[in-house]
């Protein structure tokens, strides 16, 4: 009994729960619990429409009420009805908000320090916070259009390239891959679509037109921690609507046999293999799926 499953999920989330102080009456000794900081915190964060704070923060209409409600009472935030559709309200921090906020930030930062005090070269332990986050926010993970010149691109591309030296035993030939223009990766000619958790670049694929109707696509990274979660097919379920929306019929793509996961998801996706289509030296497999 005390290994079953179920015994330790819950010995985990009660731990938890009392490290980071879930039931204090007063969160980091500020004056209020940790559901009405978590709002403020949110708010600061640049997440102001109303709507998307209950669904994010998993909080009911009522209760989001009551918090939002105490937080003006203090004069910590401000709501207003969007410019566009009054039917949307927006929250926004007021100048007492911003210092309360900064003050919530660097006392969350001392005790995510005093945690890690007790942790110091334990890297692995580390990395299981993150699979453990990743895993348990799956659904939350967000796809969406970024700028192929964002810090978050770069930072899933370095990854990307980083991978492929390893898979290829420091043979990926980074100066003739083919990398596609950043101008080709914006609509209507193509897309750069990147993943997100909780702010965390998780992955990461890019769109390209080809020729008038075919595209291509490239760069396909997910995070290793987010591996078998469905991260990657998520990214080309999207890409692939977004290929729709520009007009094309038909996609191709580019890859090496030593990455059969890849080659596995392609093929039960509808991919074909096709003849080579260019004459980048690195892959040794091509594809091809009609939309």
């Amino acid at each position: 009994m005390f290994n079953d499953p179920i015994s330790r999920i819950r010995r985990f989330s009660r731990t938890v729960i009392a490290e980071v102080g879930a039931l204090d009456a007063s969160f980091l000794n500020r004056g209020r619990p940790l559901g009405v900081a978590r709002v403020l915190n949110a708010i600061g964060h640049g997440m102001n429409d109303v709507a998307d704070l209950r669904s994010t923060l998993g909080l009911d209409s009522g209760l989001m009420s009551r918090y939002l409600r105490g937080l003006e009472d203090e004069g910590l935030i401000e709501t207003k009805p969007g410019p566009e559709d009054a039917r949307r309200r927006l929250a926004h921090l007021t100048k007492a908000g911003l210092a309360e906020f900064q003050a919530y930030e660097i006392l969350s930062d001392e005790r995510a320090e005093t945690i890690l005090s007790r942790l110091r070269g334990n890297e692995d332990l580390l990395a299981e916070m993150d699979r453990i986050s990743l895993s348990l926010a799956r659904e939350k993970t967000r796809i969406s259009i970024a700028d192929p010149n964002s810090a978050a691109a770069e930072h899933c591309l370095a990854q990307y390239f980083d991978e492929l030296d390893e898979r290829f035993n420091q043979s990926f030939d980074r100066e003739n891959s083919r990398a596609p223009d950043a101008d080709q990766l914006v609509p209507p000619n193509g897309a750069f679509l990147l993943a997100q958790s909780d702010d965390l670049p998780v992955g990461c694929v890019m769109l390209k037109t080809l020729e008038p109707g075919i595209g291509e696509v490239k760069r396909l990274w997910v995070d290793p921690r987010t591996r078998g979660m469905g991260l990657a097919k998520r990214l080309m379920k999207e890409l692939e609507d977004r290929a729709c929306d520009i007009g094309l019929t038909r996609l191709r793509l580019d890859t090496n046999s030593a990455l059969p996961e890849a080659i596995d998801l392609y093929r039960k996706d509808g991919w074909y293999e096709i003849d080579r289509y260019n004459d980048d030296p690195n892959p040794d497999l091509f594809f091809e799926k009609t939309l």
